[in-house]
């Protein structure tokens, strides 16, 4: 037996010196346990080989037997070994080694994603960096009323209710729906009890839930071109068909051809307050257009309200769920723009006999929670600390705004072609025919400039047109000169070099 010892102990030693430089028993346990295991895994044991006593073992390697006792425990829990009363402890005999090989070596083919996924990979178009200047769709994480938060935090958690503690399964917390119902009606003329909100974790989940919930594979959705990659991805993954439809001036422009084709779809999204990535602003006739036709055709007209609630002229325009009298708008907002995108809280306004379906079908799906945060944000609403958040950083970004425009005016000239609309997180630079708008883009981010090519959110290469989205609300002010100064360099230098 002593002999069994010393080869087991041998074979352990061979591995490394894994008594030197440890300290605790946890520590030389855990190590204990992870060599032997590897030593079975790979064959180098062979089943049915009984192992030696713990005492016998923990001589030979100068450790504890306590030690050894639980390494032995936990790999038999396992099935590593097998024990028994009076007989001794052996490797369990199963072919532990095959299966192992077989993982580490598996064939590309057997690796292969689905061809969804492959898409999916394809389409991505969210940044390895999301903050910094100029990240485009990201607001100033710097100013946000953090001891506000904390405070009402802290009440939440200092005697939390079981409920606050479990799933949610009613559409999210009652305090927030109530307090958003209300600052929806106020603020965006939004028509909506709380019983018609639901609680999501953004607007991807929100546009999952609900294609899932009224779609079927195969069917059909209009959406902007170009458009948010985001809204692209999710659909791709449930199966629905989409049909791009330029923006103009005036929005979405779906033409007269599409408008009398069939069958119709059964989904057009659109972002008529603030259209992503150009920044138009549907009209009123278009608004009143699409609702038409989603009326007569049936059909689901889902409004993604991006950054509407920083307009720097006037008041933020009315809802286009505002305008809708028969109940075929559905309305998504989130709170990633106004506060910070970590809080992951989104919701939908649905007509009323979808808001209960819909409730089911998130918790069914993804088992929802965190209802504390939103108790949070439902006080964070109610006691007037979200409005006066936005009051005040729609003043700070239409400075940067202003400062940004200013700065591509005095490095590239005044007529620049510039796409905005005095509102959003955003402005979309234009850009020569002759400048790589990818390439160009990735050669700034080389130097720390985050911007995003606007070539990329176009359904087809061949008609897109080049540009840079650029985020002014998380690029403090002076950055904003230097960084436009780079900018201009760089496409001074591109267009220098393609013109060669």
């Amino acid at each position: 037996m002593a002999t069994k010892a010393s080869l087991l102990a041998e074979l352990l030693l061979q591995e490394r010196g894994w008594t030197e430089g440890r300290s605790g028993e946890g520590c030389m346990r855990h190590d204990l346990y992870e060599l032997v295991k590897a030593v079975i895994a790979e064959g180098r044991v062979a089943g049915g080989t009984q192992l030696p006593p713990t005492r016998l073992l923990c001589r030979e390697l100068g450790i504890s037997r306590n030690t050894v006792v639980q390494a032995y425990e936990q790999l038999v829990s396992e099935g590593y070994l097998s024990a028994t009363t009076g007989s001794g402890t052996f490797v369990a005999d199963v072919p532990l080694h095959a299966s192992h090989s077989c993982e580490t070596g598996l064939q590309a083919e057997e690796r292969r994603l689905s061809q969804r996924g492959e898409r999916l990979l394809r389409m991505r178009g969210a940044a390895s960096t999301q903050w910094g200047a100029f990240a485009a769709g990201v607001p100033d994480l710097t100013l946000f009323p953090h001891a506000i938060w904390q405070r009402l935090l802290a009440r939440h958690w200092r005697r939390p209710s079981v409920e606050s503690l479990t799933y949610s399964t009613g559409g999210g917390h009652p305090a927030l729906r109530k307090a958003l119902a209300q600052h929806l009606r106020v603020s965006r003329s939004v028509r909506c009890e709380p019983e018609q909100i639901v609680i999501t974790a953004g607007i991807h989940q929100a546009i999952d839930v609900m294609t899932r919930l009224l779609g079927d594979v195969d069917d059909l959705a209009w959406v902007e071109d170009p458009g948010y990659w985001g809204i692209r991805s999710v659909l791709d993954c449930n199966g629905i068909r989409m049909v791009p439809v330029p923006v103009d001036a005036q929005g979405m422009a779906p033409s007269e051809d599409l408008l009398k084709s069939q069958p119709a779809p059964r989904f057009i999204f659109a972002t008529p307050s603030h259209q992503y990535p150009l920044g138009n602003v549907m009209s009123l006739s278009r608004r009143l257009t699409m609702i038409d036709y989603a009326r007569r055709h049936r059909c689901w007209l889902v409004e993604d309200d991006y950054d509407s609630e920083f307009r720097f002229e006037g008041r933020p325009l009315a809802s286009l769920q505002g305008l809708d009298a028969h109940g075929q708008v559905i309305y998504m907002g989130t709170f990633s723009k106004t506060l910070f995108p970590g809080l992951r809280i989104g919701f939908m306004v649905l007509p009323a006999a979808l808001a209960e379906p819909a409730a089911t079908l998130l918790s069914e799906l993804f088992r929802e929670g965190q209802l504390i945060q939103q108790a949070v944000l439902g006080d964070f609403i109610a006691q007037g600390h979200y409005a006066a958040h936005i009051r005040r950083m729609r003043q700070v970004y239409a400075r940067r705004h202003a400062l940004l425009r200013a700065a591509i005016a005095r490095e590239l000239g005044p007529e620049w072609p510039v796409a905005s609309q005095d509102a959003g997180l955003h402005l979309v630079l234009g850009l020569p025919d002759a400048v790589d708008d990818v390439v160009l883009s990735q050669s700034l981010h080389q130097q720390g400039i985050i911007v995003r090519p606007l070539s990329r959110y176009y359904d087809n290469p061949a008609t897109a047109r080049k540009g840079l989205l650029m985020g002014y609300a998380c690029a403090g002010e002076h950055v904003i000169e230097d960084g436009m100064k780079n900018i201009a360099s760089a496409i001074r230098a591109h267009s220098k070099s393609r013109s060669c």
